[in-house]
């Protein structure tokens, strides 16, 4: 049994998506056009993108929360992977690039499955448990501010149902975390989360060395 984690080499990396990969045209194309973007970087791995669709068809499910839209490219993944009369909500707090999204999402033809809600991502999660959204949800995304992600995983396990999973991306923040001497925001909070998720009984956890690090929360 190795003792260590191996990372892939870029060659690896090249290998694993001309043989995992599955992308449509229209996909490939949004992930081009984000690669263009000064905030290319911020949208998930094409594929980690793929994996999360496989976790909606393997859950089947029918209603999925994603906090952080960016360029839509997580979203379109898994709203294809839903079924047609499926639903995804989707929330960022500014509309810098969702139009970009939006116009993927119409070519993919799953426009009719995703709601879009912009605004600051705490008030979007306490909306919906107020709205009455409580365990309504099979998955719920997390991928927006890092500072807040341990507000979005409180509200996360109010709206999931019991057997539902919480993702959470940039677990390992670009390796920052290990740095102690690191104290800025985000990186402390992403510490700070990582050792709650670990010693937390209301859910059973696991972190897969996938892109940068993404965390599975299975709501007991």
């Amino acid at each position: 049994m190795s003792s260590s984690m191996r990372s892939p080499s870029l060659d690896l990396l090249a290998y694993l998506r001309e043989n995992s990969l599955r992308e449509t045209d229209v996909q490939r194309r949004l992930r081009q056009e984000t690669d263009k973007l000064p905030e290319s970087g911020w949208e998930v791995a094409p594929e980690q993108a793929q994996f999360l669709g496989l976790i909606v068809q393997l859950m089947g499910a029918r209603r999925i929360l994603e906090l952080g839209t960016f360029t839509g490219h997580s979203a379109l993944a898994m709203a294809m992977a839903l079924p047609d009369d499926g639903a995804l909500i989707t929330c960022d707090m500014i509309e810098d690039y969702t139009d970009i999204a939006e116009r993927h999402w119409k070519e993919a033809g799953v426009v009719h499955k995703i709601t879009l809600r912009i605004g600051p991502a705490p008030e979007t999660v306490k909306a919906l448990v107020q709205e009455g959204e409580a365990e309504k949800f099979d998955l719920v995304f997390i991928d927006a501010n890092k500072k807040d992600y341990d507000t979005y995983y409180e509200h996360a396990l109010q709206l999931v149902r019991p057997g539902g999973l919480i993702a959470l991306d940039n677990m390992f923040w670009d390796g920052r975390v290990l740095d102690e001497a690191d104290t800025e925001k985000s990186t402390v909070a992403l510490r700070a989360l990582v050792k709650k998720l670990h010693a937390d009984d209301r859910i059973s956890f696991s972190i897969l060395p996938m892109d940068d690090g993404l965390a599975l929360a299975y709501k007991r």
